[in-house]
């Protein structure tokens, strides 16, 4: 929570002042506009460290869910939209938006902030399982790979023996290791068909290949070199 920044915008500054004194004792960081323009300006300027964002749907200059599209075209955080009008079809319209949680005003502030927690906590579970090694990047989920944004076709054996090396980032680790980890004890050839696995993989990788480092008389190691 301490690194979560999260953009409040609402036109009402007692709306804005009474939500940010109920998550800065949270202790996330705050963030405020009071009007869709500003809201833009502040997210553009602050988009890498901006984590949520609460948008009220009525303002002036411009409307939230223009801000909300806006936002929508450059990144997947977090919103939550406030707003006083608590129709069924403002209410779909605003989830075809790709709204993450809407909220009618008056609202409870500890409902509020158990809300943020709980999709928030649950954002960071599903990035947890998206690793990314200076563009090599792996999805534990999907089991899929892609180099530099495009995928990759790795067999079975080779994902595992990928995902081992990044799981043990900048360890070397031994041949007998690697069988024993990632052809679990069941393999009764040499080790030589690593080798081979290995070759694989770095031409898979392409430029990114070279991470895959051989360690003369041990075995292998995956690290970041520039």
């Amino acid at each position: 929570m301490q690194d979560t920044t999260i953009l409040v915008v609402d036109d009402e500054e007692r709306m804005r002042k009474l939500i940010k004194d109920f998550l800065n004792v949270k202790g996330y960081k705050i963030l405020q506009a009071k009007d869709g323009e500003e809201a833009l300006d502040i997210f553009e300027t602050n988009k890498e460290k901006i984590n949520m964002v609460l948008l009220d749907v009525m303002m002036p200059k411009i409307d939230g869910w223009t801000v909300l599209r806006k936002i929508r075209q450059e990144t997947k955080i977090p919103v939550i939209m406030l707003t006083a009008r608590g129709e069924e079809q403002d209410e779909l319209f605003g989830f075809e938006l790709g709204v993450d949680e809407y909220i009618t005003k008056p609202f409870s502030p500890k409902i509020l902030v158990a809300r943020i927690e709980a999709i928030l906590k649950r954002v960071e579970g599903e990035e947890k399982q998206i690793k990314n090694f200076d563009g090599i990047e792996i999805d534990e989920d999907g089991r899929t790979v892609t180099v530099d944004g495009k995928p990759i076709e790795l067999s079975l054996r080779e994902y595992e023996l990928l995902k081992y090396l990044l799981d043990n980032e900048r360890i070397a680790l031994s041949r007998d290791k690697i069988l024993n980890n990632v052809w679990n004890y069941d393999y009764y050839g040499d080790s030589r068909t690593i080798d081979s696995h290995i070759k694989k993989l770095r031409h898979k990788l392409g430029k990114k290949g070279k991470y895959i480092q051989t360690i003369r008389g041990i075995g292998y190691k995956f690290e970041v070199k520039k």
